[in-house]
């Protein structure tokens, strides 16, 4: 039998850092990175280039468009792509602020009436 036992617990965790230092740490570092290169547009070209490509292909998968209809196609892919990023953004923004609002209202002992549907609904 063993001379020397081990304690089931688990080991208390070190000290660490928060979540905010953590993110803290991140930016710091990135900021220091990004002071000591030369050409930063160089440096993220190739990121670039391969995101850029991506609405290329999801237009014209089979690669049978000319250049410049690809390019076209691919323009208005990538400003919809970003268009719909701005609309589900606007649309957590709101309703960010209506949850704050609300609990802000109850805090407070106000019960606000509820707002009507917009008309024709909403755009998908």
């Amino acid at each position: 039998m063993r001379e020397k036992r081990t304690s089931s617990a688990r080991p208390r965790p070190r000290p660490g850092l928060t979540p905010a230092e953590r993110t803290m740490r991140a930016r710091l570092a990135a900021h220091v990175q990004w002071s000591r290169e030369a050409d930063p547009t160089a440096r993220t070209s190739t990121a670039r280039t391969a995101f850029l490509t991506r609405f290329e292909a999801e237009v014209d998968p089979d690669g049978t468009l000319s250049p410049e209809e690809r390019t076209r196609r691919a323009e208005h892919a990538r400003r919809a792509y970003f268009t719909r990023l701005a609309f589900e953004s606007a649309k957590a923004r709101r309703a960010k602020h209506a949850e704050r609002a609300a609990k802000a209202a109850k805090a407070a002992g106000i019960h606000p009436a509820p707002t009507p549907a917009p008309e024709g609904g909403e755009a998908a």
